[in-house]
């Protein structure tokens, strides 16, 4: 497939330190008003340095490239996940970091999702988008840009990128992709990571958190993972619940996993028509995955009594994995193993620093 692309040669004549390639994927960021109507338009991104003066003052080289037709992130789907994968694969010998400009409302997902896709991953991948347009005055989007890209094109004193995974930059803090969550929608701190601290703290510094920073690796060559398997599906607990809603969704054609999001430490009902249902499922090879609704904390089965009969029947524990990174994991796993065992195998531990065991 071909893409746009426009190239941004810094206004220092001095050599430049490194290059990022800028994904725009569409989202709240790219959005601009039009003079006739006074309504937000996609943002033309030939005119980049007149909305971001900014980015000609950095000292690297930058390309923006756009998906042939930007979405709203409401409509991000795993094809657009491994559009991206595949852009990064195709041009990850060219450039030493990417940023993607993604909408906020599914970006989690999408962080997570990469995640997967990109195993042995030694560079920079930088999720980061915005709350208002960037045609609005109060904008929160250019500082998100341009310090995205600088903690993109950042490096240590060996010359190796200090960031080598796939991370979410929102407002200031920079955060493990599988491990945040979207937690405001009119706020400017729009992502959390309860369970797991920030990668970095941009303030009058950006001073990183090193312990926490999936560390460089020499000689790992890029794998990109090619499918996504989305029979999946979500049931959330809630006092009340049916027999009828939870049998319907454990008995849909195909289905190969749900992501169960229970109370607290892992706890759901204890009525015998829903430990029936979730025992039936797990017997036709339904693979369970327990997930806490609690942003904070983790599964714990058979802490409770309220859980203990989840964990005897074969229900996997989620640990602290977020619900965005669960069910991303789940079709990612889906889409390249076929044997239930190790399926499960893989869903119980970390893959890419998703979760804590």
């Amino acid at each position: 497939m071909t893409y746009n692309k426009i190239h941004i040669n810094p206004i220092s004549p001095e050599p430049t330190t490194g290059s990022v390639l800028v994904i725009y994927t569409g989202g709240t960021l790219g959005m601009v008003y039009e003079r006739k109507g006074n309504q937000l338009v996609p943002f033309d991104f030939q005119q980049i340095i007149e909305k971001v003066p900014e980015i000609g003052r950095l000292d690297f080289d930058i390309t923006f490239l756009s998906l042939s037709e930007p979405i709203d992130s409401s409509n991000m789907n795993p094809e657009i996940w491994l559009e991206l994968a595949g852009i990064i694969e195709t041009h990850y010998d060219q450039y030493d970091s990417f940023v993607i400009l993604h909408g906020t409302d599914t970006m989690a997902y999408t962080a997570s999702a990469l995640s997967y896709l990109l195993e042995n991953l030694n560079k920079p991948v930088i999720l980061t988008g915005a709350q208002l347009p960037i045609g609005v005055a109060r904008s929160d989007a250019r500082e998100n840009v341009i310090t995205a890209l600088e903690l993109a094109a950042a490096k240590n004193e060996a010359g190796h990128p200090i960031i080598t995974e796939v991370c979410i930059y929102f407002n200031s803090f920079l955060l493990r992709g599988n491990r945040s969550k979207k937690k405001e929608s009119s706020d400017f701190n729009a992502f959390h990571s309860e369970n797991y601290p920030p990668l970095a703290t941009a303030g009058v510094r950006i001073e990183y958190n090193l312990p926490y920073i999936k560390p460089f690796q020499e000689a790992q060559n890029l794998k990109v993972h090619k499918a996504f398997d989305n029979q999946v599906a979500f049931i959330k607990m809630f006092p009340g619940i049916s027999q009828q809603v939870v049998e319907s969704i454990l008995n849909i054609s195909g289905l190969k996993g749900v992501v169960l999001e229970t109370y607290g430490a892992g706890n759901a009902t204890t009525e015998t028509w829903f430990l029936n249902a979730i025992s039936s499922a797990i017997e036709k090879d339904i693979i369970i995955y327990n997930v806490s609704q609690c942003d904070g904390g983790r599964v714990s089965q058979g802490q409770y009594q309220t859980s203990k009969f989840l964990k005897q029947v074969g229900v996997v524990s989620g640990s602290d994995i977020t619900a965005e990174a669960a069910i991303t994991k789940m079709m990612y796993i889906f889409g390249k193993e076929s044997d239930p065992q190790k399926c499960i195998e893989m869903l119980a531990r970390p893959i890419r620093g998703e979760m804590s065991v």
